[in-house]
């Protein structure tokens, strides 16, 4: 792609309205002038930091990077789409709630009920939780015969993906023998480091590679999310281009024509200036439902983060909250409307949905009920979400809207980088790291030492060190 030019017609653009975040539409809780203003040198100081950053950043360039193996991850689902009635996917975190994300926002809503023989591919799961009760029901409704796993984790050494790794592939031998194991498991991690490589080279397994630079978080444009995109028939290189044109976008040095710098910006000023700490992501389509799942890790991993400053330990991060709209307008917009101005919410609306249902005339003489016919759930669901926007602003709190022309390919890898670059503009304005993870290290580590993981005894003295529990405080 040309990057002075970002390619794409206006009619496939996501847009970015922050109109309800401004003082001008909210009153007082918002957003002046002069503080955006003022933000102005941050923000350019951070698209500056974040371009010095890019190849420590390789997530940017994976619209790049995976074209050189898409017809490698074509060839593997092709053969998993006529393998196997099952594709099972082991993994947690960011190897899994990218992939569950993009499924249910392109895949058939009702995917896995509708069988292989309407869809044309296997039926998906991702397993991204250890309950017992979970993976034996897993078990209880796959035949492992017709199955293939893709157990995705870039270390190695994820207790919970390694965990299930180990049932499924006990099962697998006692099966099948070492012989076939190759045909019912995949493999995606590190290219040269971790347990999972040398499994990999002894049973001469199919094998992805997670890139160096792409953490669990930003890793759905990489095999850990185009290889079961795929599978389920979705079409991962318009997912790249669509990628590619955002990048391109937020690249733009104008800080008021670059969408994820300015969603960063307002967000920090929001919580700095405003006391906003909870970030509500809305989304008005089931079929984007779990995009706000993946978007919570994205911006909780990434922007939650202790740093001392000036001898003082400060904490930053907002906390993500997930709603679904209409759903939520019955659970939480009554707290978003007349509740405290702790938080911004976001809203993602659908201009053109894939499907068209008519509200037919039924109770034409009841006029509180017949209004609604003749409309379609299509105007329904759009003007809920408007009211709703209404209503939040009206309230005087802050809320912004993301529209995408339709959701398909094309748009959903551009809400992929909008999300991420959103994320790391975020880190830079906030002077922090937004690509590691140390408190979800300690309880990693922790939990090796309770299991009996050699190397963490002395995690162990501390773990049984800790002080007692009060019985008076348990009733």
């Amino acid at each position: 792609m040309n990057r002075n030019k970002c390619v794409g017609s206006s009619e496939d653009r996501i847009r970015v309205d922050y109109n309800n975040m401004l003082s001008s539409a909210v009153g007082e809780h918002g957003i002046t002038p002069e503080e955006l203003e003022s933000m102005r040198p941050r923000l350019e100081a951070a698209l500056r930091s974040a371009n010095a950053k890019r190849d420590a950043m390789r997530w940017r360039d994976l619209y790049k990077t995976e074209r050189e193996n898409i017809f490698r991850i074509l060839g593997a689902a092709e053969f998993i789409r006529y393998r196997a009635e099952n594709f099972v996917v082991l993994g947690i975190g960011g190897s899994a709630l990218g992939p569950i994300a993009v499924q249910q926002a392109l895949a058939h809503l009702r995917h896995n009920d509708l069988g292989k023989a309407v869809t044309g591919s296997p039926r998906i799961f991702v397993e991204d939780n250890i309950d017992p009760e979970r993976m034996a029901a897993l078990l209880d409704v796959i035949d492992l015969d017709k199955t293939v796993f893709n157990v995705i984790t870039k270390s190695g050494s994820t207790s919970e993906t390694m965990a299930q790794f180990l049932i499924i592939t006990r099962l697998l031998l006692d099966r099948f023998g070492e012989k076939d194991l190759r045909e019912h498991l995949i493999v995606t991690t590190d290219k040269e480091k971790g347990n999972l490589v040398g499994i990999a080279k002894k049973y001469e397994l199919h094998t992805f590679v997670v890139p160096d630079g792409v953490g669990g978080r930003f890793s759905e444009l990489c095999p850990v999310g185009l290889l079961p995109a795929a599978v389920a028939g979705i079409d991962i290189s318009a997912m790249l281009d669509g990628a590619e044109l955002m990048d391109c976008l937020c690249s733009n040095e104008q800080v008021e024509s670059n969408p994820a710098l300015m969603l960063a910006g307002l967000e920090v000023l929001a919580m700095e200036n405003h006391g906003a700490n909870i970030g509500v992501l809305m989304p008005y389509a089931d079929s984007l439902k779990y995009f706000s799942d993946w978007y919570a890790q994205l911006w909780a991993e990434s922007l939650g983060k202790k740093k001392l400053e000036n001898g003082k330990m400060l904490h930053f991060g907002q906390t993500p909250v997930k709603a679904l709209g209409v759903t939520d307008q019955h659970s939480q917009v009554q707290l978003y409307t007349d509740g405290p101005f702790d938080k911004t919410i976001t809203f993602i609306g659908v201009e053109r949905f894939r499907k068209t249902v008519e509200i037919p005339h039924v109770f034409d003489d009841i006029p509180a009920v017949a209004f609604l016919s003749s409309h379609t759930l299509n105007e329904l669901i759009t003007a809920e979400r408007i009211a709703t926007e209404h209503a939040v602003t009206v309230s005087g709190h802050m809320n912004k809207t993301i529209l995408l022309p339709e959701v398909n390919e094309f748009t959903i890898g551009q809400l992929l980088m909008l999300f991420e670059l959103q994320t790391a503009f975020a880190g830079e304005l906030l002077g922090i790291d937004a690509f590691d993870q140390p408190g979800v290290e300690e309880g990693k580590n922790a939990t090796y030492a309770l299991l009996g993981k050699p190397g963490y005894e002395e995690k162990l003295r501390e773990l049984e060190s800790r002080s007692a529990k009060s019985d008076g405080f348990i009733i």
